[in-house]
C-alpha cells in the first residue's frame, strides 16, 4: 500500500530521502549555487491552503512542496475546514490557493445545484465561475473523488441494498453519518431526500471518524469518499447513486489570477504536471500511507513527488 506511480528504483531512492519539515511552515526550496537559476526565485510568496480531510492534506503538501522544489517561495496552511470555510479564506485573502473538488465547488460556492452532464462540463462550470470573481482552475487530475453512501456489508447483505433508493423503507430508524455540511448541502442530504425518498437520522461525525462510527454501529450509514482506502477491505459496501447526485468530483487547483500572472508559466505548469500524475490508483495508495498506516501527510507527498522527479 505504500508503493507509488514509479519505477522500482525511483521508489527506493524517494523512500530513501528525507521527509520535509512542517506543512504548516514557509521555506523555498534549492539553497545551493543553483538555487537563483530556479523559476521561482525572486517571485512573491505564495499562501496554499487544504481543506480537513486526509486527501485534502496529501494534495495541499504535493503543491506545495512541489513549488518549493522549483524555489518558489510556499506557506502551507492545511486543515482549513469544509469548502464553505476554505472557499471563503481564498476570498477573504488569507490563502492563494487551494485544491478544490469540482462538483462541489459548483455546488457548495457557486449555488449551482443543476447537476453537470459530465465531468468536463462540471469542470468548464466551475472554471467559469471561479474566473467571474478573480480565480481560475489550473488543469483537473485524471482521478475522481466522490461522495458516497457506505454502510458495513453485513448491515447491506440483511436488508438488501444496492442503490441508495433502497433505504427508502427504513425511514428514520438508520442513522447517517457525515461531516456537518453534509445536512444542508445539495450534494448532500438534502439532494438525497429529494431524489430517492429517504429519511435517515443525521449524525454530525468529524470526517475521519465515520469509519470508527460505523464499525462500533453508532449509525448505519456514512457519508465516505470513493477513494478512501479502507473501502480495499471488503468491509463496506457503497451504495450506487444512479441518479447521479454527488455530481462529478475532479480536483482542480483553484488560484488566484493575479498570482498566476505574478508567479509567471512555471507556476501553473508546475501544479499541472502534479495533477497529472494522480490516478486513482495514487492517490488510494497515498490515502492509505496516510489514515492507515499513520505516515505524514508531508512524508507521503515527498515519496510519491521524488520517486516521479517532480522533488
Amino acid at each position: 500500500m505504500r508503493l507509488f506511480k514509479a519505477g522500482a528504483s525511483a521508489i527506493l531512492l524517494a523512500l530513501a530521502l528525507s521527509a520535509c519539515g512542517s506543512s504548516s511552515s514557509s521555506s523555498s526550496a534549492g539553497t545551493g549555487s543553483g538555487a537563483g537559476n530556479l523559476p521561482g526565485a525572486g517571485k512573491p510568496p505564495v499562501t496554499i491552503g487544504d481543506k480537513n480531510f486526509t486527501e485534502e492534506y496529501i494534495l495541499g503538501d504535493l503543491y506545495a512542496q512541489a513549488l518549493q522544489a522549483k524555489g518558489f517561495k510556499v506557506t502551507l496552511k492545511p486543515n482549513i475546514g469544509s469548502t464553505e470555510i476554505t472557499y471563503k479564506a481564498l476570498t477573504s485573502g488569507q490563502i492563494d490557493m487551494y485544491p478544490e473538488y469540482t462538483g462541489t465547488l459548483l455546488t457548495a460556492a457557486a449555488g449551482i445545484n443543476a447537476p453537470p452532464k459530465s465531468a468536463q462540463d462540471a469542470y468548464q462550470q466551475a472554471k467559469a465561475f471561479a474566473e467571474k470573481h478573480g480565480f481560475t482552475l489550473l488543469d483537473q487530475t485524471p482521478f475522481y473523488d466522490s461522495d458516497a453512501v457506505g454502510t458495513p456489508k453485513a448491515f447491506a447483505q440483511k436488508h438488501h441494498l444496492v442503490t441508495i433508493a433502497d433505504l427508502k423503507p427504513l425511514g428514520h430508524s438508520i442513522k447517517l453519518g457525515a461531516d456537518p455540511p453534509f445536512q444542508t448541502r445539495i450534494q448532500g442530504l438534502p439532494g438525497l431526500k429529494k431524489a430517492y425518498g429517504i429519511d435517515p437520522t443525521f449524525v454530525p461525525l468529524t470526517i475521519g471518524l465515520v469509519y470508527k462510527a460505523l464499525d462500533s454501529g453508532q449509525i448505519q450509514l456514512a457519508d465516505v469518499f470513493t477513494t478512501d482506502p479502507q473501502l480495499v477491505s471488503g468491509k463496506y459496501t457503497v451504495l450506487s447513486d444512479p441518479k447521479h447526485e454527488f455530481g462529478f468530483q475532479n480536483v482542480a487547483p483553484v488560484v488566484k489570477q493575479s498570482v498566476l500572472a505574478a508567479e509567471g508559466p512555471a507556476f501553473a505548469d508546475t501544479l499541472n504536471k502534479v495533477s497529472a500524475l494522480l490516478t486513482t490508483q495514487a492517490i488510494q495508495k497515498m490515502n492509505a500511507a496516510v489514515a492507515l498506516d499513520q505516515q505524514s501527510p508531508a512524508s507521503v507527498a515527498h515519496q510519491f513527488l521524488a520517486a516521479n522527479g517532480l522533488a
